[in-house]
């Protein structure tokens, strides 16, 4: 099995140690402290409190306090809890440093990227039989983005970490020599959800309002849920507010799957049961639909026009035979692009209709919304007896072993009775 979703718990003063000394009173750090008493009976007493721009004070309960030893980022201490896992390998992202590594101030985002680059590479390239880490690219200088890949490539690293939200659209032909490098490399793509968004400046993240806003409603899980948060939580299940898809849309609709037809992309913790309606409707949206009258007109009429030269007025379905690329937009997702989940047995029914490949696995290791510690019963409720070996296999690992070049020939996770 290969998770395609586990994450580094960096050490507290990573940034404060090793940035440019101009920039260490700007850099992400952790602070830790333990409560006297829980907050609820039996809970957790033991939490991180983040410091950096946009999410000042962003709190959390350490992860997986009860149950065995708690995660802490340790390179042996990940393979141990893979094994109890049965986890062979994993793709490695960051855990709270995601936070500072994508911002709209590029010095600050790229020291940052810089000192995580060089950490993942001393400290877990030595696992790399079972470790993958992801090579962080701030896309606010293109350059030095470019830069920073060949540097991450000659250091050894093998995959990078784009933002879900970028300074321009992923179909911005801006992006084209950040592609290239990365398909030249053999380097992944890998675009983690809620990354991005943040605003130096203004000292605020969307992912942070988001959160704010949240806690403060449910008051830590005794308020009362307002008819938006309901309807909020519904839509993050049905594939969020389109960021994935939106991303998608980008790389296929702007050409990128067709200029760069060996690179893949992996969109990181989005779920992947929306996928199979999303891949069916862009596939139509290029196509005059049965019983759809391909003269009819629309828009707007200029009286001061001539009849002939009405340029608010179109034929509507018209666009729908211009698609401009010799694929269909669903068979770009089926070669290029592949969908990671954790608890979506949705996801795994679809896999004939938006193709094998495009759905992986992943147990969000160590967070608390992960399946960690549980994958086997998860994997066991997500795969029914109707699922082949030879798909379970492909969803399971063997698709993103291909992707990022890990060994699929041998078993490295200990076989044990929760595996």
């Amino acid at each position: 099995m290969v998770s395609g979703d586990s994450h580094i718990i960096e050490p507290a003063d990573l940034f404060r140690d090793r940035l440019p000394k101009q920039l260490r009173d700007r850099a992400l750090w952790e602070e830790e402290f333990t409560l006297d008493e829980p907050i609820v009976e039996g809970g957790h007493t033991e939490f991180k409190k983040l410091h950096t721009i946009g999410f000042d004070g962003w709190t959390i309960s350490k992860y997986r306090q009860f149950g065995g030893e708690t995660p802490d980022g340790v390179p042996e201490h990940i393979i141990r809890d893979m094994n109890l896992d049965g986890v062979d390998a994993s793709v490695m992202f960051p855990n709270l440093s995601l936070f500072v590594l994508f911002t709209d101030d590029h010095e600050l985002s790229m020291a940052h990227a810089r000192v995580w680059n060089d950490y993942i590479a001393e400290r877990f390239l030595p696992y790399k039989e079972r470790l993958r880490p992801t090579a962080a690219i701030p896309l606010t200088d293109i350059p030095e983005a470019v830069a920073e890949i060949e540097r991450c490539a000659r250091m050894g690293l093998g995959a990078i970490l784009l933002p879900e939200t970028a300074p321009a659209p992923y179909y911005s032909p801006m992006y084209d020599p950040v592609w290239a490098a990365a398909q030249a490399h053999g380097m992944p793509v890998f675009i983690h959800v809620a990354t991005g968004g943040v605003s130096v400046r203004e000292a605020q993240s969307e992912t942070a309002a988001t959160v704010r806003g949240m806690m403060t409603a449910v008051n830590m899980g005794k308020g009362q849920l307002t008819d938006d948060m309901v309807s909020g939580r519904l839509l993050a299940g049905g594939g969020g507010d389109g960021g994935p898809r939106r991303i998608i849309a980008q790389l296929v609709g702007g050409g990128v799957c067709e200029r760069f037809p060996d690179l893949h992309f992996n969109l990181i913790e989005y779920g992947a049961g929306w996928l199979v309606s999303f891949m069916g409707y862009i596939d139509k949206a290029w196509k005059t639909g049965t019983g759809q009258d391909p003269d009819w007109w629309l828009g707007f009429w200029d009286d001061s026009r001539d009849a002939k030269d009405q340029p608010a007025m179109g034929r509507l379905f018209t666009i729908n035979d211009k698609w401009p690329y010799p694929l269909k937009p669903s068979e770009y997702i089926q070669r290029q692009i592949h969908v990671q989940f954790a608890d979506d047995p949705t996801a795994v029914k679809a896999r004939h209709i938006t193709g094998l490949s495009t759905v992986m696995w992943g147990n969000d290791y160590p967070h608390a919304e992960g399946t960690f510690r549980n994958s086997a019963e998860c994997i066991a409720e997500n795969f029914d007896d109707t699922v082949s070996d030879e798909d379970r296999a492909a969803i399971l690992g063997g698709t993103l072993a291909d992707v990022v070049h890990f060994d699929k020939s041998k078993k490295l996770a200990p076989v044990t009775e929760n595996a």
